[in-house]
């Protein structure tokens, strides 16, 4: 369609979906017209798109929605206290700040839900993210909403959704989780659906079935054929029933009903006016509320001056012992690393290895009842134990003497389905 036309068209919604590492801004898109059919286009900023832009900027476009692929966006659980439930950004990137191995402020991270216990964070890379917004916001465009494509995939509960383009996609597991996949092909799964559906088996949270939806490969249009998968050969190494869900195109996905990553939480509008309401009682609460509010906050801003300290002096150490390091990303496990490549290369054990783990595991378990320990199972520096089910105080004290013995441990939550008879723990070298 002419550029000329496209300027004409009033519409109501634009869906733009972006790559994050491209810096040379290639994207997909979607407008939405309240009259019309949809229109779509791919390309750059830039040409056919910058007109769309245009549009958008003298008010044509009701809403801007940036959709990110599902490769490019972690969901991921922790559990966080009440009181961090919803907060900043800056305070919610510290609750991952081990498992992503960078720089809290790296990350824009997102509360997206809870799953039980836990809560489920959403995590962009920042600079990445900030590249596009800096981008449309050049080209006059204001984003309204961000969506993550992985849970806009149609989802009911005890049944997985997994987008394929015949060799990768993405799986919605839950109502705020998933996760990208990596390759396979039409006789064979990705490898990670089957780790995650043996992970899932573990918790008693494996699903019925599966509904396999067929996407256009990423730059491809979506009305190109699609290879789909044997289903009989897939389902026959995940152990799982496959359903064909037809196909699916994330410009027809609902956002509505989708979690928008960019939402702020516009506090204490409620509140309005209600100050010069309140009594002298409500103001001293108040008061007190506010001052602490301002020690948490400073509190808060201690602790994150103190952990850079501490970081830049692990790392000056580090690098003080190891000068020929290229790069120090967790000075803390780098150092624990090079001691046990050290301790190897001296014939020593390593507190890490099997041998000294499962003497630990043996004093920590000596007290236990004969056949307590059903199965031991090693890899990488991490054991994880299985028992015969047992009382919640009786796991508390196996617990406490296994940490006696220097190792950290972690219980995993009692199963969802009732009569497993088995108590998991999650063991590493402190």
């Amino acid at each position: 369609m002419a550029h000329h036309h496209l300027a004409q068209i009033l519409m109501s919604l634009l869906k733009i979906h972006c790559r994050l590492p491209d810096e040379s801004l290639q994207c997909d898109w979607v407008c939405i017209d309240e009259d019309r059919g949809p229109i779509t286009g791919a390309g750059p900023l830039e040409g056919q798109l910058a007109d769309l832009l245009q549009c958008a900027s003298h008010g044509r476009v009701r809403r801007v929605q940036l959709i990110i692929p599902a490769a490019q966006v972690l969901l991921t659980r922790v559990r966080l206290p009440p009181a961090a439930k919803r907060r900043a950004n800056a305070i919610l990137a510290f609750a991952i700040e081990e498992e992503m191995l960078r720089e809290p402020d790296a990350s824009q991270v997102s509360w997206v839900g809870s799953t039980g216990d836990d809560d489920v964070l959403a995590v962009v890379d920042r600079k990445q993210l900030q590249y596009w917004l800096d981008a449309l916001g050049a080209a006059g465009m204001r984003v309204d909403e961000m969506h993550c494509e992985t849970l806009l995939l149609p989802w009911i509960a005890g049944e997985w959704s997994l987008a394929w383009d015949g060799r990768e996609g993405f799986v919605r597991t839950s109502e705020f989780e998933g996760a990208a996949t990596d390759c396979g092909n039409r006789a064979s799964p990705p490898l990670s659906l089957q780790l995650m559906l043996e992970e899932a088996e573990a918790r008693g949270a494996k699903p019925i079935s599966i509904a396999l939806y067929t996407v256009a490969p990423a730059g491809e249009s979506a009305g190109e054929p699609m290879l789909t998968p044997d289903t009989a050969a897939w389902q026959k190494e995940l152990g799982v029933s496959i359903r064909f869900g037809g196909g699916w195109d994330w410009r027809k996905g609902l956002t509505d009903a989708s979690v928008n990553l960019l939402r702020e939480h516009k506090r204490g509008r409620v509140f309005s006016g209600l100050m010069s309401r309140l009594r002298p009682a409500a103001w001293i609460a108040g008061g007190a509320l506010a001052l602490h509010a301002i020690a948490l906050a400073a509190d808060w801003t201690l602790l994150a001056s103190e952990q850079r300290v501490l970081r830049q002096q692990m790392e000056s150490r580090f690098r003080a012992i190891f000068p020929d390091a290229v790069a120090v990303v967790d000075p803390a496990l780098q150092m624990r690393r090079k001691l046990a490549e050290t301790r190897h290369a001296a014939g020593v054990p390593d507190s890490g290895d099997f041998l000294p783990m499962i003497e630990m595991v043996a004093m920590g378990l000596k007290e236990s009842a004969p056949g307590s320990l059903r199965t031991v199972t090693y890899e990488n520096e991490r054991m994880t134990l299985e028992l015969a089910a047992m009382d919640e105080a009786a796991v508390r004290r196996i617990a406490a003497r296994l940490r006696e013995t220097g190792l950290s441990v972690d219980v995993s939550p009692a199963p969802a389905e009732a009569g497993t008879g088995v108590v998991v723990i999650h063991l590493r070298a402190s």
